[in-house]
This record gives C-alpha cells, structure tokens and sequence, in this order.
C-alpha cells in the first residue's frame, strides 16, 4: 500500500468561527464544514466544593437558546460527608436557585452480598411544585475512598418564555450500604421564565471530588 506525504506548509489549517475542519478533493485537502452535534461548552472540577454552578454568561457559559439540548454529563462524584445525597436545582431569574418544580423518581438496586434487590417508585424522593433541591437516588451516597456517583441530567429548552422546562436525569451510585442503585429522575421547571443557571450540591457538606461538564445538542 503506497502512502502519500504532504509538505507541512502545503496545507491551510485556517478555520472559521463555529467551524470545524473537513478533508475535500481540493489542493490542500481541507474545507471548513459545520462541527458535531454536540459540543463541550464547560468543565467544572470539584475540589472540596461548596457546589459546581452553571450561569448562562458566566465563567464563557452558554445555557441560553443556543442550543435546544444541553446535556450535563458528572463523573465520579464524591462526597465529603457520609450518608448524603447529590442533587440539582436551577435558577430561574435573580440570584436564588429556587425553581419550582415537579418531579418523578424510581430506581433499581442490587447489593454486593446478593441477599437484597429493590425496584421501586421512590416516593420520598420526588417533589410536588416545590422550590427544594432534587436529588438523583433513592438512597443516601456514601464518602468511602472507593464510592461515589456518575449520570447525566438532560436540560430541554432552558431559555423558553412559553413552555416549562423539561429535565430528566439518570444516575449510577454507590449507596452507603454497599449497594448499586440506578436511579431516574424527570420532571420539569414550571415557569415560564428561562433557566440561566443549573447549580450542583450535597444536601450536606461539600462535593469532594469529581467532574461534571456541560454540553451542548444541536437539533441536527
């Protein structure tokens, strides 16, 4: 198979705002073509954090009608204190993250003795027009050295002054009891207001350690 060598200055790597790169038939081999559907917008590294918050215009983040989707990916989330939970709320206008909001929430669970399993609707867990933070589990998340929590929460349309905002989220844990639980969570904002910020705490104590990063999801 023979290969073909380029000279290095025989190509031009200029792009364009909002591009990407793409080969094409042409001299150099490059053309500016539209970039993937979904593009990383901010990573935030816990470090013995109060929480991790996401401000539309703050910090160079965009959560406004940019993009339809925004996606919020947490990896390896661990707590400080022991027995908490890992939750979410969202700022509607103003400086409070506060939105009102009504949730659903159910999860699976299987511990490592294999002598407990669960299925079930947590009822304790959702919320009925209510200001409160919404956790992802079922269950309390434990601060082993080796415990912690990864998932993803989908944000629809934040900067929609007609709908409420949907969310649903879906999350990984390492429950205190050394136990896996799947957990889901969907509900919405019910305001017509926009959401300009999506801000990530434990309702006790500091996030340790851990990532989460945002993105956005175009429509195509």
């Amino acid at each position: 198979m023979a290969l073909t060598k380029y000279n290095f200055n025989s190509f031009d790597v200029t792009s364009a705002a909002s591009k990407a790169l793409g080969f094409n038939s042409s001299a150099n081999g490059f053309t500016t073509i539209n970039s993937g559907s979904m593009t990383l917008i901010k990573t935030l590294t816990a470090s013995s954090s109060a929480n991790l918050s996401f401000v539309d215009g703050s910090s160079s983040v965009v959560l406004d009608n940019t993009y339809p989707v925004y996606l919020f990916k947490f990896i390896n989330i661990h707590p400080a204190t022991n027995s908490v939970h890992f939750q979410v709320n969202f700022r509607d206008g103003g400086s409070s993250y506060d939105a009102t909001k009504t949730t659903t929430n159910f999860r699976a669970e299987h511990d490592e003795a294999d002598s407990s399993t669960a299925l079930g609707y947590a009822a304790s867990r959702d919320l009925a027009q209510s200001t409160a933070a919404q956790t992802f589990a079922g269950a309390t998340l434990g601060n082993g050295n080796d415990e912690s929590l990864s998932g993803e929460l989908h944000l629809f349309n934040p900067s929609s002054t007609t709908f409420v905002k949907h969310f649903r989220a879906r999350a990984s844990m390492y429950h205190e009891s050394n136990a896996i639980q799947d957990c889901y969570v969907a509900g919405y904002c019910n305001v017509t207001a926009a959401i300009d910020g999506v801000q990530f705490s434990m309702s006790s104590g500091n996030i340790d350690a851990g990532t989460i990063k945002l993105y956005g999801i175009k429509d195509s």
